[in-house]
């Protein structure tokens, strides 16, 4: 506990003098099992209170297809990568044979499945913990239903 004390004070001290890109460019693209979740967590939840957005963290690892269905589906849909950037820092939180982040994870609810998807606000509290399997359609993600997702629980400005 002393320790993700201590991570989280300095993930906030340097987000306080790091500029936003910087701290964007830190974050995970890929699910990493030797990154510190916590950490990682911390600064996209500054980022995320600087600019006004929610944090999106996205749970799961690189064994998982549905995670690189996810990846895929947000990349090749503009208005889909638009409502995310625009409403989110995005933040893969890695769970697999190497690291399944288990202290870090306990904070919320139990996982059903991978990828799931917490939303934070720009405190750090859980504001949703979705499956994504409710956000299917056959072999990718229903469109419709992952915009609203993304709308219902953007940051109200």
């Amino acid at each position: 506990m002393k320790r993700l004390l201590q991570t989280l004070l300095l993930a906030c001290s340097l987000a306080a003098v790091a500029p936003a890109a910087s701290l964007a460019a830190d974050l995970p693209a890929k699910f990493e099992p030797t990154r510190d979740a916590a950490a990682d967590v911390a600064a996209a939840t500054a980022l995320a209170k600087k600019e006004g957005k929610r944090v999106l963290v996205d749970v799961g690892g690189e064994w998982c297809p549905w995670c690189h269905i996810l990846d895929r589906f947000v990349a090749g849909n503009a208005d889909v990568k638009k409502l995310v950037t625009a409403n989110y820092v995005w933040v893969k939180v890695n769970y697999s044979k190497e690291n399944k982040n288990e202290a870090f994870l306990a904070r919320w609810p139990k996982v059903a499945g991978y990828p799931h998807i917490f939303i934070l606000d720009g405190d750090g509290k859980l504001v949703q913990s979705q499956n994504t399997a409710e956000l299917e359609a056959e072999k990718d993600y229903d469109k419709p239903k992952f915009i609203a997702f993304l709308q219902q629980y953007a940051a109200k400005r």
